[in-house]
């Protein structure tokens, strides 16, 4: 760290020099243009840049796998590349058709241009049109009629809705990966954090919400899929497993509403609630584990873990009020 005084010149202005090692390495020099963003107490400075979209260049020989592909592609998306050049020395009908379904599975990225040896992406929006409130707001309505709608689809022995679970879960993990990508954007560039509307400590908050809705959605898929195995539920345990979900669901629920409110003091009120219904979602959960012990091996194994991804949501909801939590929390003078 180093340290100026303040000057003040004219009689009005108050003028401080720059470290002489920083702006040799960025390049400022007498007429140079800078740029100040103010946070709260904080003023950062940067060299003015051109508005230029940022590059990023992946070479993808050898890289056949659909798994690896793909991540590669939400990689260099999360990480804020604006334009995406996928190269190699030959890319196979297989790799393109790969590259096209992940695109298709990221907000606002688009295939602009196909050569033999290159495949570049752009993407389409500017960080001032993405929303990470919608984003989250949207998730945590995905997320959980999902959960809902699995443990119905359990319930009822319904293959029909389970599909449908299934399938909403590419909807979140988009928006999962757009939240990540604003996240990384704002750490890296002050100006897209004045242009989102939010300081960047709330876009951590909501981005680590948003991981938790993002897992929900999991544990909802993993319902549904598992709900295929096994018929019809009935009697107490289907009265059980409905109240259980309703109390899963409740936490996260309650710890979005605290997560969203400009009120410090409803934030916290609203997230400890949350946290306080945590043990009722343990408790019915061991009455459910109570009841599947009378059935059949292969089913009650199936019905332990749905049971078991219930009480998760209840803990990622309880993640999700220790971010409202910190959002709500005075912040410390610099």
């Amino acid at each position: 760290m180093e340290t100026r005084k303040v000057q003040v010149t004219g009689g009005s202005t108050y003028t401080v020099s720059l470290p002489k090692e920083w702006a040799t390495e960025n390049d400022v020099s007498a007429g140079s243009v800078v740029e100040f963003h103010a946070e709260r107490d904080l003023l950062l400075l940067a060299p003015q840049r051109d508005n230029g979209r940022v590059e990023g260049s992946l070479d993808v020989d050898g890289l056949e796998n659909r798994h690896e592909l793909t991540r590669a592609v939400m990689t260099m998306y999360v990480s804020g590349f604006d334009i995406i050049q996928l190269e190699a020395t030959r890319i196979t009908a297989e790799q393109r058709r790969i590259i096209r379904d992940a695109t298709q599975g990221l907000v606002g990225l688009e295939m602009i241009e196909e050569t033999t040896d290159r495949v570049v992406l752009q993407d389409l929006l500017d960080s001032s049109e993405l929303s990470v409130h919608n984003a989250i707001t949207r998730m945590r309505l995905v997320s959980l009629t999902m959960l809902s709608d699995a443990v119905e689809a359990l319930i009822e022995d319904d293959d029909d809705l389970a599909a449908d679970v299934m399938q909403r879960d590419d909807d979140v993990d988009r928006l999962w990966y757009m939240v990540s990508r604003v996240f990384r954007t704002v750490l890296r560039n002050p100006t897209a954090a004045n242009e989102i509307g939010f300081p960047r400590e709330t876009v951590f908050d909501f981005q680590s919400s948003a991981r938790q809705l993002e897992r929900i959605a999991d544990h909802a898929t993993k319902i549904a899929s598992l709900s295929q195995e096994i018929g019809e539920i009935t009697g107490e345990t289907a009265d059980l497993l409905d109240q259980l979900e309703a109390e899963a669901i409740a936490v996260p629920e309650t710890a979005m509403d605290a997560l969203l409110t400009e009120d410090s003091d409803e934030a916290v009120e609203l997230a400890n609630e949350a946290r306080s219904q945590i043990p009722d979602v343990d408790e019915t959960a061991r009455e459910v584990d109570g009841q599947i012990r009378e059935f059949d091996p292969q089913s009650a194994q199936v019905l332990g873990l749905i049971v078991d991804s219930l009480s998760r949501t209840a803990d990622y909801g309880g993640n999700i009020a220790e971010s409202a939590l910190q959002k709500a929390a005075p912040r410390p003078q610099s």
